[in-house]
């Protein structure tokens, strides 16, 4: 007996190894139609920026590539996802359609369309391929989500080792049911081509993210305690690689967690408990939905944030604030949709603190200039920052951009690069002083917690 075609959805998991979803239609048999769907009209799906955009066609390429090296082909289709996969299903007279879970706002999405392909007596199934702990497998001792780091991830590591890697089919069955043209969806910027940085900086695909795992556990990992010096090339940069799922997060786990001399345990122990903030962040996502438009702490729905003109915005987005390693951070993520997570966080406490400039007016910049644009971190790490989220600093712990210069960045090495011209006499003035602008934000703060406090006492 034939076995009917099984249907393989890719989403944030452009990868052919460790891909339980395409291993469960392999294991299947049958034919295996493998699709990407372009869904920037359904409800809970947060269409990607321009920089994701642009690594977004790099990795299809790739991915088509490996694909049609085992006998695969890449269907590309554009469209609401329940209506398009319904079409597909119903095109190809699949049996099966297996995707791996998303855990924001568009997974109800994905249990409507399990519920639809259910009733038609499609076998539907869902599985763990990007978080190494489920978000329903952590909690607190009442039976809540965590609310704060340390605990969450010592309980993380409580649980069993996360399962091994999967290896990748050494063939498919491909069936190619017909598609888009890559080059028709424009995910490549034209007029003006500003990518030339990002091609300069990045090798997208799964490829390119093994190369950097590898590169990291032989070579850069012994510098990893020296990772919030921006100058230094000491960081892993598999930020993007992890975001569309091009390395997945058990093979970077195990590579670092068993594949690495006695002599790197410290570093080691350090860069997996910054894997277990991603999880960290789609857990809170997994419960907070929202996470990118609304206070995790709602105490902060009162804070006077200022929503400045355009050419305030623009002076701190294009790295012309006055401020060097603000205006470097800034002009390294313009040229490279990447930034140094130190100076990360430098940038957006200078936007929220000394400029009082509402959060989420800064995440959404960081989501269209990011390569790494993460629904999860993107918006919990601002959240993080602006003192609204969980486990988040106190809002008095203002960044002072000037200090962590002189501590990260002694030499000057990384604001020479990015802000060449700064110290000079054509180098601007700061936008603000930062001593009046941090003391201006914990004034705000005070009267936003002196009203909660008497609400409080109102209502007892």
């Amino acid at each position: 007996m034939t076995t009917s075609p099984s249907i393989v959805w890719l989403r944030d998991d452009l990868r052919i190894a460790d891909n339980p979803a395409l291993s469960a239609a392999v294991e299947r048999d049958g034919p295996v139609v493998v699709v990407y769907l372009l869904d920037d009209s359904s409800p809970g799906v947060r269409p990607p920026g321009g920089a994701s955009r642009w690594w977004l066609h790099q990795s299809l390429v790739r991915l088509g590539d490996e694909l049609a090296a085992l006998g695969g082909v890449l269907t590309l289709r554009r469209g609401a996802a329940v209506e398009s996969i319904l079409a597909l299903v119903a095109e190809t007279g699949a049996g099966a359609v297996y995707w791996n879970r998303r855990y924001g706002a568009a997974r109800e999405l994905d249990a409507a369309l399990k519920s639809r392909l259910g009733d038609d007596g499609v076998d539907a199934r869902s599985f763990s391929a990007s978080l190494l702990f489920e978000p329903w497998t952590i909690t607190t001792g009442a039976g809540g989500p965590y609310g704060v780091f340390t605990p969450f991830w010592k309980a993380c590591l409580a649980r069993p080792e996360p399962r091994e890697p999967l290896p990748a089919p050494t063939r498919l069955d491909g069936l190619a049911p017909g598609g888009d043209d890559l080059s028709s969806w424009s995910l490549e910027p034209a007029h003006p081509d500003w990518s030339e940085g990002l091609r300069e900086t990045w090798a997208p695909g799964a490829a390119g993210g093994h190369e950097r795992l590898e590169r990291f556990a032989e070579s850069v990992l012994a510098d990893y305690h020296r990772r919030d010096e921006p100058g230094l090339d000491a960081t892993s940069m598999l930020s993007p690689h992890l975001r569309f799922g091009e390395v997945s997060s058990f093979e970077v786990w195990h590579r670092l967690r068993h594949g690495l001399d006695a002599g790197a345990t410290k570093n080691r122990v350090k860069f997996l408990s910054e894997l277990g903030w991603r999880e960290f962040s789609y857990h809170i996502l997994f419960h907070h939905p929202d996470l990118a438009t609304r206070n995790y702490r709602a105490d902060f729905d009162a804070f006077p944030w200022s929503h400045p003109g355009g050419r305030v915005l623009d002076r701190w987005r294009h790295g012309r604030t006055g401020v060097p390693i603000v205006d470097a951070g800034m002009r390294q993520l313009w040229r490279t949709g990447w930034m140094h997570n130190r100076v990360r966080m430098i940038t957006a406490s200078f936007l929220t603190k000394n400029l009082q400039v509402d959060w989420r007016i800064g995440e959404e910049w960081f989501w269209d200039t990011l390569v790494d644009a993460d629904e999860a971190s993107n918006a919990a790490s601002w959240q993080w920052v602006a003192g609204s989220g969980a486990d988040a600093a106190p809002y008095f712990r203002v960044f002072n951009p000037e200090l962590q210069a002189q501590k990260f960045d002694a030499h000057g090495v990384y604001v020479h690069r990015w802000a060449p011209e700064a110290g000079t006499d054509d180098y601007p003035e700061p936008m603000v002083d930062l001593r009046e602008s941090r003391q201006q934000a914990l004034d705000a703060y005070e009267a936003v917690k002196a009203a909660k406090t008497a609400r409080d006492a109102a209502a007892r």
